[in-house]
């Protein structure tokens, strides 16, 4: 479905959904006119899907769904259309200017969801469940245990700093993880004042949190592991792919076809080129900011790892260096030909499973 250039000319009917944590809302729009032909709100629940393809089934033509967060509040939905192995149009949440005059209603956003399918040159099919979405989950509780274990540290390293004397010499000159293991023992002494036994109380609480959320990211590291060397083992082969690495890359890219090209992965990435070109300069280009930021950072910790450890990369390094390039300039290369080598794997590699 990505490859069309024209939804218009292979349906009759685009349907817009605009989806809510409790209600749906639908919208019948004709591919040729832009008329609204019929609108329904339903319940976000397996009944309300039903009751939704019934409401399809009114209008007797060939037709394509355009859903808003097919990731998020449409995942239900998208997986029981697609189950009747229906035409399901990934649609991204509307930025605010990109309504007309500021309106804004469920009924409007659902016409909206369908015009806008009917206009983009390239349509986007949503992405995958099974290994995918399961490694999805996972990336999502490891860096939740991440956050909270960072979040933990700073804290034990606040608390030092700013702890009583008699607990603060104990973590004179030592590094934080040294800290955390001092913390992790402390043991409160009854004869103590209350800001001193509280604040072993904290800092031992806090570093306890932070090697448990430590313990809980690994095992959630391993359970990505062992769903990708099932899946696609290959990519783990790459110089600098790890599982994170990996487990980021294969939620990015989903399924073969999803992405049309090289260059598309690139720019979902933010490691294409944008051009800033004005009057007569015509080679002039400005950092990508945009598309999946933790793809991009996948790609950079590649570009990281080839640099120090690689010794092709180490040399392409030094011949663009040697030529005025910076290192910023350098790294936005590599990240490109990451991107590309990687596209270039995981498409060939689905073809050839």
């Amino acid at each position: 479905m990505n490859s069309l250039t024209d939804l218009r000319e292979v349906v009759d009917v685009v349907i817009g959904v605009d989806t809510h944590v409790h209600t749906h809302s639908a919208a019948v729009v004709d591919a040729a006119t832009g008329g609204v032909l019929d609108e329904i709100t339903v319940e976000a629940t397996v009944e309300g899907y039903a009751e939704l393809v019934e409401f399809a089934n009114n209008h007797p033509m060939l037709r394509a769904w355009a859903i808003e967060g097919t990731s998020g509040h449409g995942a239900g939905l998208s997986r029981h259309l697609l189950e009747m192995s229906e035409i399901v149009i990934e649609l991204d949440r509307p930025k605010r200017a990109a309504r007309r005059n500021g309106a804004k209603s469920d009924p409007l956003d659902a016409i909206r969801a369908a015009r806008e399918a009917m206009a983009r040159p390239r349509l986007g099919t949503p992405r995958t469940g099974g290994e995918r979405q399961a490694l999805s989950v996972l990336l999502a509780a490891r860096r939740s245990a991440i956050n909270a274990s960072t979040e933990a540290q700073l804290q034990v390293f606040s608390l030092v700093i700013a702890a009583p004397e008699p607990i603060r010499v104990r973590f004179r000159r030592q590094k934080l993880a040294t800290m955390l293991n001092t913390a992790a023992n402390l043991r409160v002494h009854a004869a103590w004042d209350t800001e001193t036994t509280s604040t072993v109380v904290a800092l031992r609480t806090l570093a306890r949190r932070a090697h448990a959320m430590l313990k809980e990211a690994r095992e959630l590291q391993k359970a990505m592991l062992a769903i990708i060397r099932s899946w696609r083992p290959d990519l783990l082969q790459e110089f600098g792919v790890g599982p994170i690495v990996a487990a980021t890359v294969l939620c990015a890219w989903s399924h073969p076809g999803r992405i049309h090209s090289e260059a598309a992965f690139a720019m979902l990435a933010g490691v294409a080129p944008i051009p800033a070109n004005s009057g007569q300069v015509t080679t002039r280009y400005r950092l990508n900011r945009y598309g999946d930021r933790q793809l991009n950072n996948a790609l950079h910790t590649v570009v990281q790892i080839r640099i120090q450890y690689q010794p092709a990369t180490r040399d392409y390094v030094a011949r663009r260096t040697a030529e005025g390039k910076t290192g910023r300039e350098i790294k936005r290369c590599l990240a490109r030909y990451v991107a590309r080598d990687l596209y270039r794997l995981l498409e060939s590699g689905a073809a050839t499973a």
